[in-house]
């Protein structure tokens, strides 16, 4: 496992972290026992980072159950917000109420990352204001370490770090093969305000994978941005390389983040996510299948409130 700095947090974290949303039956019924062994396999391999949330199903009672046996170690990262699908509570007391109950479940006086869960749903006026200002007041009492924001847009991202004092953001879909704004975009801000950068959902959401050749649609991704990933999934197999594991690799070997969230109760996954860190990148392959690659602004999806998707950052770029 290789380990880098989270931002100035002085955590250094696992390249892959630990997603606790299949664990918690966000996606489906998992048994206590196969999330334990999933968890634990991820540990042994060398990962010391578990994010998971209040919207993850029962994922955070079932930590708190297992905390017990995780090593001193393993860092903690919880969200809260999100109540629902589309359901939010960004407000102080409702953020407050949230970690409370977190901290109860998961069997802790604190964790070390606390955020925002997907800010891009609610206007971001008053959570860059007062629950901006709630989360330090939770980090001033000592009952989470880090404090951040999670987002699906890349402007919502940008605004996130350049308008507020978080230590740590998440961001999907964007360290990806489709788009890799991640590390074009987002990382030179981070990298200026010390702002440790997450990466999330390498495989673009389940479409850079085998089976996105049966798909006719997807619940968040972009019709353009489907065909795209069916392209490339093509473009892989002629190739003899699996996109899937291609997919991991790019996100773990070239994308600028401090770690990526790999979330699976499938051990053989978790083990071929992990190889994917070391294994050689056949960069002729890579280079087929970047050249489906969209340009930026064509490639983005539209998540959250269109009120929050403010482009006018880049001016040569007609959205």
């Amino acid at each position: 496992m290789e380990f880098r700095p989270l931002g100035k947090t002085g955590l250094d974290v696992s390249a892959v972290s630990f997603g606790t949303a299949p664990l918690g039956g966000l996606f489906g019924e998992v048994s206590f026992e196969r999330a334990r062994d999933a968890l634990f396999a991820a540990v042994d391999l060398g990962v010391n980072l578990i994010d998971t949330s209040s919207y993850y199903g029962d994922a955070e009672e079932r930590l708190g159950r297992m905390a017990g046996d995780l090593p001193d170690d393993v860092a903690i990262a919880t969200k809260g917000g999100r109540l629902g699908w589309d359901e939010f509570d960004f407000s102080p007391k409702g953020i407050r109420r949230s970690l409370e109950r977190s901290l109860r479940l998961l069997g802790r006086d604190s964790v070390d990352v606390f955020q925002l869960h997907d800010i891009d749903f609610q206007p971001l006026g008053p959570v860059f204001t007062e629950t901006c200002e709630a989360l330090q007041e939770l980090k001033r009492e000592g009952k989470c370490r880090f404090v951040g924001m999670t987002c699906y847009s890349l402007p919502t991202t940008r605004r996130a770090m350049l308008e507020t004092n978080v230590d740590v953001v998440l961001n999907y879909a964007h360290g990806t093969l489709l788009d890799n704004s991640l590390s074009d975009e987002l990382a030179p801000i981070a990298e200026e305000r010390g702002v440790g950068l997450m990466n999330a959902a390498a495989v673009s959401l389940g479409i850079l994978v085998p089976g996105v050749l049966q798909m006719t649609e997807h619940n968040i991704a972009s019709a353009v941005s489907l065909r795209a990933a069916q392209q490339m999934a093509r473009t892989a197999a002629a190739q003899g390389v699996d996109i899937a594991f291609l997919a991991n690799q790019y996100a773990l070997q070239r994308v600028a983040a401090a770690t990526t969230v790999v979330g699976t109760t499938s051990i053989s996954h978790l083990k071929s996510a992990i190889a994917a860190l070391d294994a050689a990148i056949d960069d002729d392959a890579l280079d087929a299948v970047l050249a489906h690659r969209l340009p930026l602004v064509e490639q983005q999806w539209e998540v959250g409130l269109q009120e929050n998707e403010d482009w006018s950052w880049m001016e040569s770029v007609q959205r």
